[in-house]
């Protein structure tokens, strides 16, 4: 029996103190971190495969142990509780300083590999990569790199947070479903595939196979399709896939199952905010102001990225029809082509659905077509835009792969949310979102009769979505930013939220005030 008083009984500030379990836990993660920290002061482990498995191993034994403390001794259900006096996820001390750390390292992971032990000009790896030596050569049959550390890493923290939070959400089905599946794409298609393709066939590009356009924006640069030519039929057919899965794949499965079937399920950036980042989900701003911000930078990012693309695929292509037919002026025709076709059909069919975002659209397709014109009026072998081709695209890679998906939305996990990258910079979640809002079978429905407004919902839906407000009107939720992660319903203390897939009829259901005298109240029962 526990005679260990409760220091505190109290809802305002509850007793948040580790048990001698969880203290352990802690310890001995802390000791394969550190064991890592010696690698990166470049100290020379005389049996690499042994000190690179104390240190994962420890890390993830200490991370399920603290996991099944902290949740296995408690009942199934809501468990989003004290997070507010947690310095870690509320802003604290410990969250600033794990924000820097976590910067920090992006840091120097993207831009100065060599001081993590990267071997410059044909060395050998020191440092912590030089660790990471024997699991590479094992994988793909080649030393380490800056990029299979951080792969390493990422795969490892999706399996062992998506541990704690099967756990932690055990009470719910498609939590613990959708959880399984963002650890499967990460280990096997993100993971371990391309390093198996590598050992095959080198030749090949790396290419995880889950990640699209225009996450995958080096998809169409020079360099990778003329990889993918060079390899015969299987190189074709994975170039034609990630054609594929722009063009087809992509808009069924949004129409049946909205964007969540790839955010909230397949996404390694999505996987890692919804395991390791779950922590930090009440953090996203839920302001009007964050709002339109996010709506603006999202869709700007978008055109960016289209753009870049189109102009990247220019700059190779040739002017004479009899070398290849499509030369320069084809490309662009069909790509003009392609966007006035799907600009008028949504302004013929969905003007309505788009309401004032109508104008905000045309503004944003008026502005693209321009570049492209301007693109082929005044495009060269070198230049766009009259600069270097080379680095404007070192430059989308940069600012966009790099320092916003990388640093700031991974860094910032702990000061603005988990889905800081998804929110405000992700040009696939743009399109997704295009998709789902318009185009798709998937909505929350809610039950208002049932909300009592406790605002479980709101506070920790990481897209920054006020939940509470649609659920308490009884409205739908279609927002083109929801990912589909399903937590504002398994927090919901009265099962107001519900995830579905029906008719696209009556999906956008604003609730405006109905008199007695202005609808045939059976009528309206019987149409739903």
């Amino acid at each position: 029996m526990n005679t260990k008083l409760n220091s505190s009984l109290s809802l305002a500030k509850p007793d948040q103190d580790l048990s001698t379990k969880q203290k352990i836990a802690v310890g001995l993660g802390a000791i394969g971190l550190f064991i890592l920290f010696l690698a990166f002061l470049n100290i020379d482990f005389p049996n690499r495969v042994l000190f690179l498995s104390a240190a994962l191993g420890l890390i993830t034994i200490g991370t399920i142990v603290f996991a099944n403390s902290a949740y296995l001794k408690k009942t199934e259900g809501i468990k989003n509780d004290g997070v507010w006096f947690k310095s870690i996820s509320s802003r604290g001390i410990l969250g600033w300083i794990t924000g820097i750390i976590l910067t920090a390292f992006y840091i120097v992971l993207y831009f100065y590999p060599q001081y993590l032990g990267l071997g410059m000009d044909g060395a050998a790896n020191t440092g912590l990569i030089s660790l990471f030596d024997p699991l590479s050569q094992l994988l793909s049959g080649r030393p380490a790199s800056q990029w299979f550390v951080y792969g390493t890493f990422y795969t490892l923290a999706i399996l062992i947070f998506g541990y704690k939070f099967l756990l932690k959400y055990r009470h719910n089905r498609y939590e613990q479903i959708r959880t399984g599946s963002v650890m499967f794409f990460q280990l096997a298609f993100a993971f371990l595939i391309p390093e198996f393709m590598y050992r095959l066939n080198s030749g090949l590009p790396y290419y995880d196979l889950k990640n699209i356009w225009p996450l995958n924006y080096y998809l169409f640069d020079e360099w990778s399709v003329k990889s993918f030519l060079s390899n015969g039929n299987i190189g074709l057919a994975l170039l034609l896939f990630g054609i594929a899965s722009i063009f087809i794949i992509t808009p069924i499965l949004t129409y049946k199952y909205g964007k969540r079937w790839y955010c909230s399920w397949v996404c390694g950036c999505g996987g890692l905010a919804e395991t390791a980042g779950d922590s930090f989900r009440q953090l996203s701003d839920k302001s009007l102001k964050a709002w339109r911000l996010e709506r603006w930078l999202v869709h700007t990012v978008l055109v960016f990225s289209v753009v870049m693309t189109i102009a990247t695929v220019y700059t190779y292509l040739g002017y004479d029809s009899n070398n290849f037919w499509l030369t320069r002026g084809v490309f662009i025709s069909l790509a003009i082509a392609f966007l006035s076709l799907v600009f008028l059909l949504t302004m013929i069919f969905k003007r309505d659905a788009l309401g004032k975002d109508a104008k905000y659209g045309a503004i944003g397709y008026f502005i693209t077509i321009a570049l492209l014109l301007i693109l082929y009026f005044t495009g060269t072998t070198h230049e766009v835009f009259f600069i270097n081709s080379g680095n404007l695209r070192s430059a989308y890679g940069f600012y966009i792969g790099s320092i916003f998906s990388g640093v700031v939305g991974t860094g910032f996990y702990p000061i603005f949310g988990n889905r800081v990258w998804c929110r405000f910079g992700c040009p696939m979640a743009a399109i997704l979102g295009f998709q789902q809002r318009l185009l798709s079978k998937f909505r929350i429905t809610t039950n208002g009769g049932q909300c009592i407004s406790c605002g479980n919902c709101s506070t920790y839906c990481e897209m920054g979505i006020d939940v509470r407000a649609y659920a308490q009107k009884g409205e739908n939720i279609v927002r083109s930013s929801c990912v589909g992660c399903g937590i504002c319903s398994a927090v919901c203390p009265r099962g107001v939220l519900k995830l579905e897939n029906d008719s696209m009829k009556g999906r956008i259901n604003p609730t405006e005030i109905l008199l007695g005298n202005d609808v045939d109240l059976m009528d309206l029962i019987n149409q739903k």
